[in-house]
Parts: C-alpha cells; sequence; structure tokens
C-alpha cells in the first residue's frame, strides 16, 4: 500500500451567494485579485469565480443570482469547515481593526497565539475568516513548517503548554546549526567581551 503524496493546496472551493457580493468580499475586502471567471462546469446554474489569495493558489466560490446570504455563523458539525486562514505581513495585521472598524465588520481584536498573531471575522455569508501573521520568518532553505515541528518537540520536551517566542527562537538556532556550516569546530554560544 502506498501514499498519494500531496505537495499544498491547490484550491478551496466555497459555495456563495450572488457574483457581486462574492467579488466585493474577496477582493474588495480581503484584496484578493479576481483572476478567472467561467460556469460552473457541473452546474449550469451558477458561476465560478476565482481569486489569488497571495501565494498563487486559488480560492474559487460558485455564485448563484438567486442564492441570498445569511450572516449566521456557518455550522461546525464534524466534518464542517471551521475557518479559513489567510497569511498576512505583521504591518497589514496591525492595521487590521482598523480597516475592519471602517466597514462595521465584527471582529475578535487581535489574539495571541504564541507563534502567531490571528483576529477573526465572518464573511457575508457567516463563514469564520482568521488573518493570521507569524512572528519568525524561517532560516533560508526552511519552511514555516520546519519551525513548528522543532518549536514543538524542544516545547514538548521543556514540558511547556504552548509553543511560545523561546520555542520559536531556540528552533531557528537549531535549523541554522543543521542546515548551514560553519569552519568553527565549536559553535556553542560565546560572550566576546
Amino acid at each position: 500500500m502506498r501514499k498519494l503524496q500531496t505537495q499544498g493546496v491547490h484550491h478551496i472551493t466555497l459555495t456563495g451567494a450572488d457574483r457581486q457580493s462574492t467579488i466585493d468580499f474577496w477582493e474588495g475586502v480581503l484584496g484578493m485579485p479576481f483572476v478567472f471567471d467561467q460556469p460552473n462546469l457541473d452546474n449550469p446554474d451558477e458561476g465560478h469565480v476565482y481569486f489569488d489569495p497571495g501565494d498563487g493558489r486559488l480560492i474559487t466560490v460558485f455564485t448563484n443570482e438567486t442564492r441570498k446570504g445569511t450572516p449566521d455563523r456557518t455550522p461546525t458539525d464534524p466534518g464542517c469547515v471551521h475557518h479559513i486562514a489567510f497569511n498576512v505581513s505583521q504591518a497589514t495585521f496591525w492595521q487590521a481593526v482598523e480597516r475592519l472598524d471602517e466597514r462595521g465588520i465584527d471582529h475578535s481584536g487581535p489574539r495571541d497565539r504564541g507563534f502567531m498573531d490571528s483576529i477573526y471575522f465572518k464573511d457575508p455569508l457567516g463563514l469564520l475568516i482568521e488573518l493570521a501573521s507569524y512572528r519568525f520568518e524561517p532560516p533560508v532553505g526552511c519552511t514555516h513548517a520546519d519551525v513548528l515541528l522543532r518549536a514543538h518537540r524542544i516545547r514538548v520536551a521543556r514540558g511547556d503548554y504552548n509553543i511560545d517566542r523561546i520555542h520559536l527562537a531556540d528552533a531557528i538556532e537549531d535549523l541554522v546549526t543543521a542546515h548551514q556550516d560553519s569552519l568553527s569546530e565549536d559553535r556553542g554560544p560565546k560572550n566576546p567581551w
């Protein structure tokens, strides 16, 4: 038996309401360029609009001019989508409250997640959206997942409850040591003063 190895998210497709409100939210609020538009090839009564969330991958939405949205929270039953998180820079993150408030969009306010900052709000159809901003940059040649995996192992070994900045800093140091060679025989910490 062998795995079907994935290599990233190709796209996420959501069920939307009408075309214009979909464009207004995904491009007009979240700034995702509207990049592709065609009929839903499985349902001729629906459109299929595509947005770039910033990494060249796609968020797609099935639209229908007769469907109206509701701001009620989408179901969170087993098998349902709880929320979708989008990466934003720290500069954008710290502007989120002001920019959501300008539109009258209710939100959670900034939340400290130890390794990232988060803010939550609902789209016009009740789907919970998270704007997430990492508090670290991975070393060259490593990913955010590499840092989080190493930080997790450090956290567990120390018996700490959750990943925080110290675990991230120590994980980054470990990854640099493991991935970048040095002419020094002893790479341990020193005090040059």
